[in-house]
């Protein structure tokens, strides 16, 4: 804040005689560093981080069933792609997610309940099953993997499905993973307010993500989570 502070003096009292003005040494200083902190943002408090063994945190997050993030994705396919701003809200065997432009194909709502698909475009049209499936692969250029997406989003494998895991040994969180025919590598954590149970410490959860197979690639980056 580069505005310089002028010095009047204070009124009604009058200077003795003689006495040479040399101001108050360090009070400008001091002034201008609480000023200066006035203006800062304070940062976000998140809950003290949790350290638990990789095991426990894997079983921890594949039993979360309520959650939600926001953030933003790069979809490439073939020799089309597009980014777009996310938002997913887990609640039970429920997936909602909201995609929004620049989209290049107008946004999309996808809702996802156990085997039932139903996908809302921007016209308002709403489809279910085979017709939901080709439309998201029609506008995406992909079927997207939802079931198993709800698990890799916060970094843990599927578990109905077998995979191949790449563990962090000091972390005790995940590096990468391989499954169904997709490669998920994880780029960074942040800290966040979701507590295993019994505990008062957050989990780390991915920040920065990217999921890919022959053909697609789709990064993700997570702008904030909720409980």
């Amino acid at each position: 804040m580069g505005s310089r502070l002028a010095h009047r003096g204070l009124p009604g009292l009058a200077r003795p005689p003689g006495l040479a003005h040399r101001g108050l040494p360090g009070l400008a200083g001091l002034l201008a560093v609480a000023v200066i902190a006035g203006c800062r943002t304070a940062p976000v408090q998140h809950a003290p981080a949790v350290s638990q063994p990789w095991d426990a945190t894997r079983a921890e997050l594949q039993a979360r069933d309520h959650f939600s993030f926001k953030g933003k994705i790069g979809v490439a396919a073939g020799k089309d792609g597009f980014n777009a701003s996310l938002r997913w809200a887990q609640a039970g065997t429920r997936s909602n997610v909201s995609l929004e432009g620049p989209l290049g194909v107008g946004g999309v709502q996808i809702n996802l309940d156990g085997d039932t698909l139903e996908v809302v475009n921007s016209h308002g049209d709403h489809l279910d099953s085979d017709a939901a499936r080709a439309e998201l692969a029609a506008r995406l250029g992909f079927e997207p993997p939802l079931k198993s997406l709800r698990y890799w989003v916060l970094g843990v494998p599927d578990p109905t499905l077998p995979a191949t895991e790449s563990v962090d040994s000091e972390q005790q969180r995940l590096q990468s993973l391989e499954q169904e025919g997709w490669q998920i590598d994880y780029g960074a954590y942040a800290p966040t307010d979701i507590t295993p149970v019994g505990s008062a410490g957050g989990l780390a959860l991915p920040q920065k993500m990217t999921v890919q197979r022959p053909g697609v690639r789709v990064r993700l980056i997570v702008d904030g989570w909720s409980p």
